[in-house]
């Protein structure tokens, strides 16, 4: 078993704190379920939302998941960069897993599909 960083994105249609919580929790779901794991997998959960997004903390919403209560959490904000992705939700899981790199799914929904194409398996 080894630990792996497993990224993912997404983006809202609009920043409210609804939005942004339907949309961690749904990011979250589906990286779970693609990766096969469990709470008791994950050592942390890191989010970033570009700076138009200020309604709600993704991790507020995480944290609901009764399988993830107790995984430490963090939010924080990307860098305002020219001409980026807006009212997007970037993570980063920090897991154990018996995957080897190659076979880890990284998961890019809604606007964030086009963030990284190389990944995209589906």
């Amino acid at each position: 078993m080894a630990m792996r960083g497993i990224r993912g994105a997404t983006t809202v249609d609009e920043n409210s704190r609804e939005k942004i919580w339907q949309a961690a929790r749904q990011l979250i779901t589906e990286i779970l379920s693609r990766n096969e794991l469990h709470g008791e997998d994950i050592g942390a959960i890191i989010f970033s939302t570009t700076e138009d997004l200020t309604a709600a903390f993704p991790s507020s919403a995480v944290r609901k998941l009764p399988a993830l209560r107790l995984i430490p959490l963090f939010d924080t904000r990307e860098p305002a960069v020219e001409n980026s992705l807006p009212l997007c939700i970037r993570v980063l899981i920090l897991a154990d897993t018996d995957k080897k790199q190659n076979e880890v799914r990284h998961v890019y929904l809604g606007g964030a599909k086009n963030l990284r194409p190389d990944l995209d398996r589906d």
